[in-house]
């Protein structure tokens, strides 16, 4: 009999073990359990929250985009009026594609849209790619961007008798954002030189190649205006 008891002691103590180890498996296992219960239903209410944040952030965006390209716009369908003399309005159509902000602009005159790119053969694209390059420009940090701009034949698609007023338009925006401009046409001098503070002109020397010279103004001088400086290089 105390064989049999022994054994069966013996036999509990083991199941007594076995109970434990268990009993700590089933605590470890349940701990996890909620643990990933937990984790679950923060990502379903991620999930959930998701959408609502992309459109805020879309909201946001729009808004805040928003007032800049207001100004934008009206800056630019001020310029398009003051050269050209016509009552049009530049706008933007604006819209969210995969995540980011697409802006396109277009022309507006008499509620029929026009493409910007041939509007007025060329005119227009111009004046909108010069006021958009200001733009950007005056919105980079000074301290690592040198506040300078060259315009290559950006009066290309303009009549001669605009050329006057968009090149006054540029050196008035020039002073106002502090920039200066290199402003480089095929022009006749006579319709951009009272607008610059130094004109320059090349043409082809059998000597040097290239012979530049300044363009002196009616007081025997170079021509000489307040503000910062807007270069005008005219190519023969």
């Amino acid at each position: 009999m105390s064989a049999e008891l022994s054994a069966l002691v013996a036999e509990r103590r083991a199941l007594q073990r076995r109970l434990d180890r268990l009993s700590g498996e089933a605590a470890a296992r349940v701990k996890a359990y909620v643990a990933d219960r937990k984790a679950l239903q923060g990502a379903a209410s991620f999930l959930d929250l998701a959408p609502k944040v992309s459109a805020r952030l879309e909201t946001l965006t729009r808004q805040l985009f928003g007032e800049v390209l207001d100004e934008i716009e009206a800056d630019l369908t001020q310029a398009v009026r003051e050269i050209l003399g016509q009552d049009r309005r530049v706008r933007s159509r604006r819209e969210i594609k995969a995540g980011r902000l697409s802006i396109e602009f277009e022309m507006e005159q008499d509620g029929q849209v026009e493409d910007i790119l041939s509007g007025q053969g060329g005119s227009v694209c111009n004046i909108l790619s010069v006021g958009l390059r200001l733009v950007a420009l005056s919105q980079l940090d000074p301290a690592r961007h040198r506040p300078f701009l060259v315009l290559d034949e950006q009066d290309c698609w303009l009549r001669p008798e605009l050329v006057p007023r968009f090149v006054g338009l540029i050196a008035a925006i020039a002073a106002r954002l502090d920039l200066q401009v290199l402003y480089i046409s095929h022009h006749p001098v006579d319709l951009f030189a009272l607008r610059a503070n130094r004109v320059f002109t090349l043409a082809p020397s059998r000597e040097q190649g290239v012979r530049v010279a300044v363009v002196p103004s009616r007081a025997g001088g170079e021509v000489a205006l307040p503000g910062p400086d807007v270069d005008g290089v005219s190519g023969d």
